[in-house]
Protein backbone atom coordinates (compact mmCIF):
# COMPACT_ATOMS: atom_id res chain seq x y z
CA UNK A 1 0.00 0.00 0.00
CA UNK A 2 1.18 3.52 -0.84
CA UNK A 3 0.25 7.11 -0.12
CA UNK A 4 0.98 10.16 -2.23
CA UNK A 5 1.42 13.51 -0.49
CA UNK A 6 0.05 16.43 -2.49
CA UNK A 7 1.70 19.82 -2.96
CA UNK A 8 0.37 23.33 -2.34
CA UNK A 9 -2.63 22.91 -4.67
CA UNK A 10 -4.26 19.61 -3.59
CA UNK A 11 -7.16 19.86 -6.05
CA UNK A 12 -4.90 20.20 -9.06
CA UNK A 13 -2.45 17.62 -7.67
CA UNK A 14 -5.27 15.10 -7.20
CA UNK A 15 -6.48 15.59 -10.79
CA UNK A 16 -2.93 15.20 -12.06
CA UNK A 17 -2.39 12.00 -10.06
CA UNK A 18 -5.48 10.32 -11.53
CA UNK A 19 -4.43 11.39 -15.05
CA UNK A 20 -0.85 10.29 -14.38
CA UNK A 21 -1.88 6.75 -13.36
CA UNK A 22 -3.93 6.36 -16.54
CA UNK A 23 -1.20 7.92 -18.67
CA UNK A 24 1.44 5.47 -17.42
CA UNK A 25 -1.04 2.57 -17.31
CA UNK A 26 -0.50 2.01 -13.58
CA UNK A 27 -2.92 -0.42 -11.96
CA UNK A 28 -3.90 1.74 -9.00
CA UNK A 29 -6.80 1.08 -6.63
CA UNK A 30 -7.75 4.00 -4.37
CA UNK A 31 -8.51 2.95 -0.78
CA UNK A 32 -8.76 6.33 0.96
CA UNK A 33 -9.05 10.00 -0.02
CA UNK A 34 -8.03 12.90 2.20
CA UNK A 35 -7.41 16.59 1.59
CA UNK A 36 -3.61 16.48 1.38
CA UNK A 37 -2.95 12.81 0.66
CA UNK A 38 -4.30 9.76 -1.08
CA UNK A 39 -4.10 6.11 -0.04
CA UNK A 40 -3.91 3.40 -2.71
CA UNK A 41 -2.75 -0.04 -3.73
CA UNK A 42 -0.34 -0.18 -6.66
CA UNK A 43 2.42 -2.32 -8.18
CA UNK A 44 5.94 -1.25 -7.26
CA UNK A 45 6.36 0.17 -10.79
CA UNK A 46 4.87 3.45 -9.53
CA UNK A 47 8.16 4.12 -7.74
CA UNK A 48 9.99 4.31 -11.06
CA UNK A 49 7.42 6.68 -12.58
CA UNK A 50 6.98 9.00 -9.60
CA UNK A 51 9.60 11.49 -10.79
CA UNK A 52 7.25 12.54 -13.60
CA UNK A 53 4.62 13.87 -11.18
CA UNK A 54 4.72 17.66 -10.92
CA UNK A 55 2.16 18.37 -8.21
CA UNK A 56 3.00 15.77 -5.56
CA UNK A 57 5.76 15.93 -2.96
CA UNK A 58 6.28 12.39 -1.69
CA UNK A 59 5.52 8.76 -2.34
CA UNK A 60 5.11 6.91 0.95
CA UNK A 61 5.16 3.14 1.41
CA UNK A 62 2.72 2.26 4.18
CA UNK A 63 4.14 -0.12 6.80
CA UNK A 64 1.16 -0.58 9.09
CA UNK A 65 -1.42 1.06 11.35
CA UNK A 66 -1.12 2.51 14.84
CA UNK A 67 1.86 2.71 17.18
CA UNK A 68 2.54 -1.02 16.86
CA UNK A 69 3.75 -0.37 13.29
CA UNK A 70 6.70 1.64 14.65
CA UNK A 71 8.36 -1.68 15.50
CA UNK A 72 8.42 -2.56 11.80
CA UNK A 73 10.35 0.55 10.68
CA UNK A 74 13.82 -0.01 9.26
CA UNK A 75 16.70 1.33 11.35
CA UNK A 76 18.35 4.58 10.38
CA UNK A 77 21.10 6.43 12.21
CA UNK A 78 19.50 9.76 11.24
CA UNK A 79 15.81 10.21 10.49
CA UNK A 80 12.94 12.64 10.73
CA UNK A 81 9.22 12.41 11.36
CA UNK A 82 6.46 13.86 9.17
CA UNK A 83 2.90 14.29 10.41
CA UNK A 84 -0.04 14.79 8.05
CA UNK A 85 -3.48 15.51 9.44
CA UNK A 86 -2.03 16.84 12.74
CA UNK A 87 -0.13 20.05 13.48
CA UNK A 88 1.22 19.22 16.92
CA UNK A 89 4.90 19.56 17.84
CA UNK A 90 4.45 17.66 21.12
CA UNK A 91 3.03 14.71 19.20
CA UNK A 92 5.83 15.01 16.65
CA UNK A 93 8.49 14.81 19.40
CA UNK A 94 6.69 11.95 21.18
CA UNK A 95 6.58 9.82 18.01
CA UNK A 96 10.20 10.64 17.18
CA UNK A 97 11.27 9.58 20.66
CA UNK A 98 9.36 6.30 20.36
CA UNK A 99 11.09 5.51 17.08
CA UNK A 100 14.49 6.37 18.57
CA UNK A 101 13.76 4.10 21.55
CA UNK A 102 13.04 1.20 19.17
CA UNK A 103 16.21 1.89 17.19
CA UNK A 104 18.51 2.05 20.25
CA UNK A 105 18.61 -1.74 20.33
CA UNK A 106 20.31 -1.69 16.90
CA UNK A 107 22.57 1.32 17.29
CA UNK A 108 22.73 5.07 17.98
CA UNK A 109 19.98 7.12 16.33
CA UNK A 110 18.75 10.70 16.35
CA UNK A 111 16.02 12.62 14.60
CA UNK A 112 16.15 16.13 13.15
CA UNK A 113 13.48 18.81 13.34
CA UNK A 114 12.10 20.06 10.00
CA UNK A 115 10.71 23.56 9.50
CA UNK A 116 7.15 22.28 10.00
CA UNK A 117 5.72 19.08 11.49
CA UNK A 118 6.54 17.45 8.14
CA UNK A 119 9.76 17.45 6.15
CA UNK A 120 9.74 18.99 2.68
CA UNK A 121 11.65 17.25 -0.17
CA UNK A 122 14.40 19.89 -0.19
CA UNK A 123 15.07 19.35 3.53
CA UNK A 124 15.28 15.59 3.05
CA UNK A 125 17.62 15.77 0.05
CA UNK A 126 19.95 18.19 1.83
CA UNK A 127 20.09 15.86 4.85
CA UNK A 128 20.97 12.85 2.69
CA UNK A 129 17.74 11.13 1.61
CA UNK A 130 17.23 8.21 1.00
CA UNK A 131 19.94 7.08 3.45
CA UNK A 132 18.40 9.53 5.92
CA UNK A 133 14.86 8.30 6.38
CA UNK A 134 11.53 10.12 6.61
CA UNK A 135 8.96 8.25 8.72
CA UNK A 136 5.43 9.39 7.96
CA UNK A 137 2.32 9.38 10.15
CA UNK A 138 -0.96 9.81 8.27
CA UNK A 139 -3.79 10.83 10.62
CA UNK A 140 -7.44 10.25 9.85
CA UNK A 141 -10.22 12.44 11.24
CA UNK A 142 -11.15 9.82 13.87
CA UNK A 143 -7.62 9.95 15.34
CA UNK A 144 -6.41 6.64 13.91
CA UNK A 145 -3.27 6.75 11.83
CA UNK A 146 -1.09 4.87 9.37
CA UNK A 147 2.68 4.63 9.57
CA UNK A 148 4.93 4.60 6.53
CA UNK A 149 8.29 5.54 5.07
CA UNK A 150 8.95 7.99 2.24
CA UNK A 151 10.45 6.09 -0.70
CA UNK A 152 10.46 8.82 -3.37
CA UNK A 153 10.40 12.61 -3.35
CA UNK A 154 10.00 15.26 -6.02
CA UNK A 155 13.39 16.83 -6.71
CA UNK A 156 12.89 20.61 -6.26
CA UNK A 157 16.51 21.25 -7.21
CA UNK A 158 16.00 19.72 -10.66
CA UNK A 159 12.87 21.82 -11.18
CA UNK A 160 14.75 24.93 -10.05
CA UNK A 161 17.60 24.09 -12.43
CA UNK A 162 15.15 23.81 -15.33
CA UNK A 163 13.95 27.30 -14.47
CA UNK A 164 16.83 29.47 -13.30
CA UNK A 165 19.93 27.84 -14.81
CA UNK A 166 18.84 27.90 -18.44
CA UNK A 167 20.39 30.70 -20.50
CA UNK A 168 17.13 32.63 -21.12
CA UNK A 169 14.69 33.32 -18.27
CA UNK A 170 11.48 35.32 -17.89
CA UNK A 171 10.81 35.07 -14.13
CA UNK A 172 7.26 36.47 -13.95
CA UNK A 173 5.95 35.74 -17.44
CA UNK A 174 7.16 32.17 -17.91
CA UNK A 175 5.17 29.16 -16.71
CA UNK A 176 6.86 27.22 -13.83
CA UNK A 177 8.42 23.86 -14.85
CA UNK A 178 6.35 22.20 -12.10
CA UNK A 179 3.13 23.37 -13.75
CA UNK A 180 4.35 22.37 -17.22
CA UNK A 181 4.83 18.81 -15.92
CA UNK A 182 1.34 18.80 -14.38
CA UNK A 183 -0.23 20.00 -17.62
CA UNK A 184 1.52 17.33 -19.70
CA UNK A 185 0.22 14.65 -17.32
CA UNK A 186 -3.33 15.99 -17.56
CA UNK A 187 -3.40 15.05 -21.25
CA UNK A 188 -3.12 11.33 -20.36
CA UNK A 189 -1.28 10.97 -23.69
CA UNK A 190 1.94 8.97 -23.38
CA UNK A 191 3.14 8.88 -27.01
CA UNK A 192 2.59 10.98 -30.11
CA UNK A 193 3.02 14.52 -31.39
CA UNK A 194 2.81 17.33 -28.81
CA UNK A 195 2.50 21.02 -29.70
CA UNK A 196 2.92 24.24 -27.74
CA UNK A 197 1.75 27.05 -30.08
CA UNK A 198 2.67 29.79 -27.57
CA UNK A 199 6.05 28.33 -26.70
CA UNK A 200 7.74 31.52 -25.46
CA UNK A 201 11.18 30.58 -24.11
CA UNK A 202 10.29 26.87 -24.20
CA UNK A 203 9.27 25.74 -20.70
CA UNK A 204 6.56 23.35 -21.88
CA UNK A 205 8.80 22.18 -24.73
CA UNK A 206 11.45 21.29 -22.16
CA UNK A 207 9.01 18.91 -20.52
CA UNK A 208 8.06 17.34 -23.86
CA UNK A 209 11.73 16.68 -24.59
CA UNK A 210 12.58 15.38 -21.09
CA UNK A 211 9.78 12.82 -21.44
CA UNK A 212 10.91 11.72 -24.89
CA UNK A 213 7.82 13.03 -26.70
CA UNK A 214 7.67 14.28 -30.29
CA UNK A 215 7.98 17.98 -29.49
CA UNK A 216 6.76 20.84 -31.66
CA UNK A 217 6.56 24.49 -30.76
CA UNK A 218 5.79 27.84 -32.27
CA UNK A 219 5.47 31.50 -31.39
CA UNK A 220 4.68 34.49 -33.53
CA UNK A 221 7.62 36.37 -31.97
CA UNK A 222 10.84 35.38 -33.75
CA UNK A 223 12.89 36.49 -30.73
CA UNK A 224 11.01 34.08 -28.43
CA UNK A 225 11.63 31.20 -30.85
CA UNK A 226 15.37 31.95 -30.90
CA UNK A 227 15.36 32.03 -27.09
CA UNK A 228 13.50 28.72 -26.94
CA UNK A 229 16.13 27.19 -29.23
CA UNK A 230 18.91 28.40 -26.90
CA UNK A 231 17.16 26.89 -23.88
CA UNK A 232 16.58 23.59 -25.67
CA UNK A 233 20.24 23.40 -26.73
CA UNK A 234 21.20 23.93 -23.07
CA UNK A 235 18.69 21.28 -21.92
CA UNK A 236 19.99 18.67 -24.36
CA UNK A 237 23.59 19.25 -23.30
CA UNK A 238 22.89 19.47 -19.56
CA UNK A 239 20.71 16.34 -19.42
CA UNK A 240 22.49 14.49 -22.25
CA UNK A 241 19.38 14.12 -24.39
CA UNK A 242 19.34 13.04 -28.02
CA UNK A 243 15.86 14.21 -28.94
CA UNK A 244 14.98 17.84 -29.65
CA UNK A 245 12.02 19.95 -30.80
CA UNK A 246 10.81 21.26 -34.14
CA UNK A 247 10.23 25.01 -33.86
CA UNK A 248 8.51 27.49 -36.15
CA UNK A 249 7.79 31.21 -36.14
CA UNK A 250 4.04 31.01 -36.53
CA UNK A 251 0.83 32.84 -35.65
CA UNK A 252 -1.28 30.54 -33.43
CA UNK A 253 -4.33 31.58 -35.48
CA UNK A 254 -2.72 30.12 -38.63
CA UNK A 255 -1.16 26.84 -37.51
CA UNK A 256 -2.11 24.93 -40.66
CA UNK A 257 0.33 27.10 -42.63
CA UNK A 258 3.23 25.98 -40.43
CA UNK A 259 2.55 22.34 -39.59
CA UNK A 260 1.69 19.57 -42.02
CA UNK A 261 1.07 16.90 -39.39
CA UNK A 262 -1.74 16.48 -36.87
CA UNK A 263 -1.20 16.45 -33.13
CA UNK A 264 -2.22 14.12 -30.33
CA UNK A 265 -2.07 16.89 -27.73
CA UNK A 266 -1.67 20.65 -27.37
CA UNK A 267 -0.32 21.97 -24.06
CA UNK A 268 0.05 25.71 -23.76
CA UNK A 269 -0.26 28.95 -21.83
CA UNK A 270 -1.17 31.75 -24.24
CA UNK A 271 -1.04 35.50 -23.85
CA UNK A 272 -3.19 36.26 -20.77
CA UNK A 273 -3.49 40.01 -21.12
CA UNK A 274 -1.59 42.97 -19.75
CA UNK A 275 -0.35 42.83 -16.13
CA UNK A 276 -3.00 44.11 -13.71
CA UNK A 277 -2.07 46.99 -11.42
CA UNK A 278 -5.05 46.34 -9.12
CA UNK A 279 -7.80 43.81 -8.58
CA UNK A 280 -10.60 44.45 -11.09
CA UNK A 281 -14.29 44.73 -10.32
CA UNK A 282 -16.62 42.09 -11.77
CA UNK A 283 -17.66 44.25 -14.73
CA UNK A 284 -14.05 45.02 -15.59
CA UNK A 285 -13.08 41.34 -15.33
CA UNK A 286 -15.90 40.35 -17.68
CA UNK A 287 -14.72 42.97 -20.19
CA UNK A 288 -11.10 41.77 -19.98
CA UNK A 289 -12.12 38.14 -20.48
CA UNK A 290 -14.41 38.93 -23.42
CA UNK A 291 -11.69 40.92 -25.19
CA UNK A 292 -9.24 38.04 -24.89
CA UNK A 293 -11.88 35.51 -25.98
CA UNK A 294 -12.14 37.19 -29.36
CA UNK A 295 -8.49 36.22 -29.83
CA UNK A 296 -8.82 32.75 -28.25
CA UNK A 297 -11.78 31.87 -30.48
CA UNK A 298 -9.63 32.18 -33.60
CA UNK A 299 -6.83 30.24 -31.90
CA UNK A 300 -9.15 27.32 -31.23
CA UNK A 301 -10.44 27.50 -34.80
CA UNK A 302 -6.81 27.03 -35.83
CA UNK A 303 -6.48 24.09 -33.42
CA UNK A 304 -9.20 22.23 -35.32
CA UNK A 305 -6.97 22.28 -38.41
CA UNK A 306 -4.06 20.48 -36.75
CA UNK A 307 -5.56 18.19 -34.08
CA UNK A 308 -6.37 14.52 -34.44
CA UNK A 309 -9.82 13.34 -33.52
CA UNK A 310 -10.13 12.88 -29.71
CA UNK A 311 -6.86 14.75 -29.17
CA UNK A 312 -6.39 16.48 -25.80
CA UNK A 313 -5.82 20.16 -25.16
CA UNK A 314 -4.56 21.65 -21.89
CA UNK A 315 -5.03 25.39 -22.16
CA UNK A 316 -4.63 28.17 -19.59
CA UNK A 317 -7.41 30.74 -19.67
CA UNK A 318 -7.28 33.82 -17.42
CA UNK A 319 -9.44 34.14 -14.32
CA UNK A 320 -9.41 37.16 -12.03
CA UNK A 321 -9.29 37.84 -8.30
CA UNK A 322 -11.87 40.58 -7.83
CA UNK A 323 -11.68 43.69 -5.70
CA UNK A 324 -14.37 42.23 -3.42
CA UNK A 325 -12.23 39.11 -2.78
CA UNK A 326 -14.15 36.78 -5.12
CA UNK A 327 -12.89 35.08 -8.28
CA UNK A 328 -14.32 35.52 -11.78
CA UNK A 329 -14.10 32.45 -14.08
CA UNK A 330 -15.72 32.82 -17.47
CA UNK A 331 -17.84 30.05 -18.97
CA UNK A 332 -16.99 29.54 -22.65
CA UNK A 333 -19.87 27.90 -24.48
CA UNK A 334 -18.17 28.65 -27.79
CA UNK A 335 -15.69 25.84 -27.09
CA UNK A 336 -18.47 23.29 -27.58
CA UNK A 337 -19.53 24.90 -30.84
CA UNK A 338 -15.99 24.39 -32.16
CA UNK A 339 -16.02 20.72 -31.15
CA UNK A 340 -14.19 20.91 -27.80
CA UNK A 341 -15.51 19.10 -24.74
CA UNK A 342 -14.43 20.44 -21.34
CA UNK A 343 -13.27 17.49 -19.22
CA UNK A 344 -11.98 19.48 -16.25
CA UNK A 345 -11.09 22.93 -14.92
CA UNK A 346 -8.49 23.65 -12.26
CA UNK A 347 -7.31 26.90 -10.69
CA UNK A 348 -3.64 27.52 -9.93
CA UNK A 349 -2.58 30.69 -8.12
CA UNK A 350 -0.99 32.30 -5.08
CA UNK A 351 -3.07 34.40 -2.68
CA UNK A 352 -1.28 37.56 -3.84
CA UNK A 353 -2.09 37.01 -7.53
CA UNK A 354 -4.61 39.23 -9.31
CA UNK A 355 -4.50 37.15 -12.50
CA UNK A 356 -5.27 33.46 -11.92
CA UNK A 357 -4.59 30.47 -14.15
CA UNK A 358 -7.84 28.69 -15.06
CA UNK A 359 -6.46 25.46 -16.52
CA UNK A 360 -8.86 23.75 -18.93
CA UNK A 361 -8.56 20.10 -19.93
CA UNK A 362 -10.39 19.57 -23.22
CA UNK A 363 -10.99 16.84 -25.79
CA UNK A 364 -11.39 17.65 -29.48
CA UNK A 365 -14.27 15.54 -30.73
CA UNK A 366 -13.46 16.27 -34.36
Amino acid sequence: MYSVIFGKNPGLSRAEFYSFTRRFNLKVRITGEYRDWLLFDSPRSIEGCFRWLGGSLKLVKVIGEGEEAIKDLEYSKLFTVSLYGRDDWRLWRKLGSEIKKEFNAEGPAKFFKPAKVYAMPAELILKGFPEVKDFVFLFREDGSFLVGETVKVTDPFELKKLDVERPVQRPILSIPPRLARIMVNLTEVRKGNFLDPFCGIGTVLQEFILQGLNAYGSDRDEKRVKEAKRNIAWLRKEFRLKNSAHLEVCDAKKLKRCFGQRFDAIVTEPYLGKPLRRNPGRGEAIKLANELDRFYYHVFESFTDVLKRNAKVVFVFPAYRLSDGGIYRKERKWLGKLGFEVLGRYLDYEERHRLIRDIHLLRYRG
